[in-house]
């Protein structure tokens, strides 16, 4: 192991008819089936639909930073 490490950032956006908090759980959760060593992720933008007056969906973009292999 290296005396440093090395980080990538990847954008995803995840979905919820539930919460906000469920649409970041959803990316989180996805984003770590195909890529290793997910370490972290920060909230960039929140957004919703709207339906009959009511939420009827989130979407949530955030970025999910990953360490590179062997670094």
């Amino acid at each position: 192991m290296s005396d440093h490490r090395t980080y990538k950032k990847l954008e995803i956006v995840g979905s919820s008819k539930n919460s906000i908090e469920d649409a970041i759980n959803n990316a989180v959760a996805e984003c770590s089936k195909s890529l290793k060593n997910v370490e972290w992720f920060e909230v960039m933008e929140t957004r919703g639909h709207i339906v009959d007056g009511k939420v009827a969906h989130y979407q949530v973009t955030v970025k999910v930073g990953f360490r590179i292999e062997d670094s």
